[in-house]
C-alpha cells in the first residue's frame, strides 16, 4: 500500500491509466474528479502486487468540519479493484486508515459499483468492520442505489440497439429530427442555453440544483474526452435555434453515464428528450462503451410517485434495473461523530426557520 505522490507525474498517470480501464472504474474514482469537488480535499491510496503493478486503486474525498477540527472522509463508488479481493482491499483500507489519522477524520464511507445481491461481498466488507444499511431508502444515500442501464452493449451496431427499445420510442426518436430537432455535443459557451432549463427542470420537478459555475467545472475538470454536453435544439428555417432540453454526461471506464438532464416546458411534442438520449447512447457505441446508465431511478417501483415518470421514460428503451448495495461506514471516533450530527441537526433547524422567516417576510411584502 502507498499513499499517492502528488508531486510524482508518472505515479498520478499510472493512477489514472489504471483507474479508467478497469472494469469497476468510475468517473468520480479519476483523478480529475477533485478538480470538480473543489470544495472537498483529496487524497489516494494504491495497492501493489508483489511486482508492483498495480491492482487497486482508491481516490478519497476530504470533508472538513468547521469548528470542531475533524473530517470526514469518502470515496465515491470506490474504491477501484476486484472486490472480492480481501487482500488488496485490506492493503487499500490500511492506506484509508493512514489519511484517517493525517486529516483527523472521524468517519469513512465508501459505495462500491456492486448490486444488492452480491451478498458475498457485502459479508466480506463488512467483515472489515464496517457497518452497513441494508435496504436503503430512496434519497437517504448520496448516491442513488436504483439505476437505469443498458448493459453488455459493446460490439453491437446502433441498429441492433435500437431494435431493442420499444416501438414508441424507436418512432419518437426518428420523428424529432423530422419536427426540427437537432441534437449535438456543445462545449461550455451551450452553458447559457442549458442552464435555464436546467432551472426550468428544478422547479418543475421540485428538486434542489448544481450552480451553472458546477456545470462548467465539470466539464472542465474531466475534459472532452469524459464529459459532454449535449443539446438539442428546435431550428426552423429565418429563426433562432431554441433550446429544448440538455445534458451532462460522462464517459469513463467503458460506462457512458447521463449524469445531469434537464428538458424546457414547451415543444415537447417533439420529443427532443428522446433523441437526445439516443444520440448519447451512440457516444457509448461508437467508443465501444458496455454500458450505457441513464442513472438514478428514485421510487421506479412505485407507480403513484410523482418520480414515477422518470422510470417509465427511460423503461422505454428496454434497459434493466440495477441496485447497488449502497454505503458502507466505519467509524473512527464514535463521539465526535454524534457531535458532528447533533451540529448538522442543529444547523438545519437554523436554515429551515431563515427559510420559513424569509417567505414570511415576501408574502408580506407582496400583500
Amino acid at each position: 500500500m502507498e499513499i499517492i505522490n502528488k508531486n510524482d507525474q508518472k505515479m498520478l498517470d499510472e493512477y489514472e491509466e489504471f483507474a479508467k480501464n478497469h472494469v469497476n472504474g468510475v468517473f468520480m474514482q479519476s483523478l480529475r474528479w477533485p478538480k470538480v469537488k473543489e470544495n472537498w480535499g483529496w487524497d489516494a491510496v494504491i495497492s501493489r502486487d508483489k511486482d508492483g503493478k498495480i491492482q487497486g486503486t482508491c481516490l478519497v474525498l476530504i470533508k472538513k468540519i468547521p469548528v470542531l477540527g475533524c473530517t470526514f472522509l469518502y470515496a465515491p463508488h470506490g474504491p477501484v479493484c476486484d472486490y472480492r479481493d480481501r487482500a488488496v482491499m485490506d492493503d487499500l483500507f490500511e492506506g484509508v486508515k493512514q489519511l484517517a489519522k493525517k486529516y483527523k477524520s472521524y468517519e469513512f464511507m465508501w459505495d462500491p459499483c456492486f448490486e444488492e445481491k452480491d451478498e458475498d461481498i457485502t459479508k466480506l466488507i463488512c467483515d472489515m468492520g464496517f457497518s452497513h444499511i441494508e435496504n436503503a431508502p430512496e434519497l437517504s444515500t448520496i448516491q442513488p442505489r436504483n439505476n437505469y442501464m443498458l448493459r453488455n452493449i459493446a460490439g453491437k451496431t446502433q441498429d441492433e440497439v435500437m431494435a431493442t427499445f420499444k416501438s414508441d420510442w424507436r418512432n419518437r426518436i426518428r420523428k424529432a429530427p423530422r419536427k426540427g430537432v437537432v441534437c449535438r455535443a456543445c462545449g461550455k459557451e451551450a452553458l447559457d442555453d442549458f442552464y435555464p432549463i436546467m432551472q426550468a427542470t428544478g422547479i418543475r420537478d421540485g428538486f434542489s440544483i448544481r450552480s451553472k459555475e458546477y456545470f462548467a467545472k465539470m466539464l472542465d475538470g474531466l475534459g472532452e474526452e469524459h464529459c459532454r454536453l449535449f443539446m438539442c435544439y428546435l431550428e426552423e428555417e429565418g429563426q433562432d435555434p431554441i433550446p429544448l432540453s440538455g445534458a451532462c454526461t460522462t464517459q469513463y471506464a467503458g460506462k457512458t453515464c447521463y449524469v445531469y438532464g434537464a428538458s424546457a416546458n414547451h415543444h415537447r411534442n417533439t420529443y427532443p428528450n428522446y433523441l437526445m438520449q439516443w444520440t448519447m447512447i451512440c457516444w457509448a457505441l461508437d467508443n465501444n462503451g458496455f454500458i450505457y446508465d441513464f442513472q438514478g431511478i428514485p421510487f421506479y417501483n412505485d407507480e403513484t410517485h410523482p418520480n414515477y415518470g422518470v422510470y417509465k421514460f427511460k423503461k422505454g428503451f428496454n434497459g434493466e434495473v440495477v441496485t447497488y448495495a449502497g454505503e458502507f461506514f466505519y467509524c473512527f471516533s464514535p463521539f465526535k461523530k454524534k457531535l458532528v450530527a447533533f451540529c448538522e441537526k442543529i444547523y438545519r433547524k437554523i436554515h429551515r426557520m431563515k427559510t420559513l422567516k424569509l417567505l414570511k417576510n415576501r408574502n408580506t411584502d407582496m400583500q
